[in-house]
């Protein structure tokens, strides 16, 4: 996948800026695509330039202009052509992972203290995209949003990242408890 689709994707919800596609991206896209601000502003500009996005200035008073974009139909078609390619297997690449793969060669505190650091962060980002998920449902509950809803696209999104999220969390807990237990045992 290219930064360009995912740039297309997060314009499906309306029209943005560069700043609030930025925040779109920290909030919603991270869980599955990483993408710095600078980035991203060059997405735009080649998105445009391409024709597969219009942008429009708007003229502030008491800040500078800003420009707001919107996919096109040649956007939209090119998002069609994506969607219908197949999807490459995904990979984990981790390096907290290859400290675990190393855990009976370095020291066991340390390498806790690297899992509660990951398990509190993912315990973070599960209680970030549950909020999220509730605002975006609104009043109705998960059936029925899903059911009904204009675009559950950004909410099925946020689910895996909630479920990734909560299975870091799990799978780091886990970990720390065998590592206790093991150390507990080594050190009668």
């Amino acid at each position: 996948m290219a930064l360009r689709h995912a740039v297309l994707a997060a314009l499906l919800d309306g029209e943005r800026s560069g700043y609030q596609l930025a925040k779109a991206f920290d909030v919603g896209m991270a869980n599955f695509w990483h993408a710095l601000p600078q980035q991203l502003y060059a997405e735009l500009a080649k998105l445009e330039r391409e024709g597969l996005i219009a942008g429009r200035e708007v003229v502030q008073e008491a800040r500078p202009n800003k420009r707001l974009f919107t996919v096109t139909d040649e956007g939209s078609a090119e998002l069609q052509r994506f969607a219908a390619t197949p999807s490459k297997p995904s990979f984990i690449r981790d390096d907290l992972l290859v400290k675990v793969a190393a855990a009976d060669s370095v020291d066991p505190a340390e390498l806790i203290s690297r899992l509660e650091e990951r398990a509190a962060s993912a315990r973070a980002k599960v209680e970030l995209f549950d909020g999220l998920l509730r605002t975006m449902r609104g009043d109705l509950d998960e059936a029925d949003f899903l059911a009904r809803a204009a675009r559950i696209g950004p909410y099925l999104t946020c689910l895996r990242g909630r479920v990734f999220e909560a299975e870091n969390r799990d799978w780091c807990e886990r970990t720390i408890s065998v590592l206790r237990a093991r150390t507990s045992v080594d050190a009668r």
